[in-house]
């Protein structure tokens, strides 16, 4: 009869660790999501002011307007 109590002992705190791997399963998931979530909003902001600076760079001068006709002595 001690065997079947062993078993049943074990039976039950195995069902208890199921139980807690699968709280931490969904608790990891959730986790995962908003990480994610966190990681697509920073690419879309990075892509924003990438995008933003490319364009202030094509209002620049171009380097050849920027250049002196006389050199960089000023002669």
């Amino acid at each position: 009869m001690s065997t079947i109590d062993e078993l049943a002992d074990r039976i039950e705190r195995l069902l208890l660790r199921h139980e807690e791997l699968r709280r931490t399963n969904e608790l990891l998931q959730r986790q995962l999501a908003q990480v994610s979530a966190e990681r697509d909003s920073l690419r879309q902001r990075l892509q924003t002011a990438r995008a933003r600076i490319d364009a202030l760079l094509e209002h620049l001068p171009s380097e050849a307007a920027q250049t002196p006709q006389n050199g960089p002595e000023g002669s």
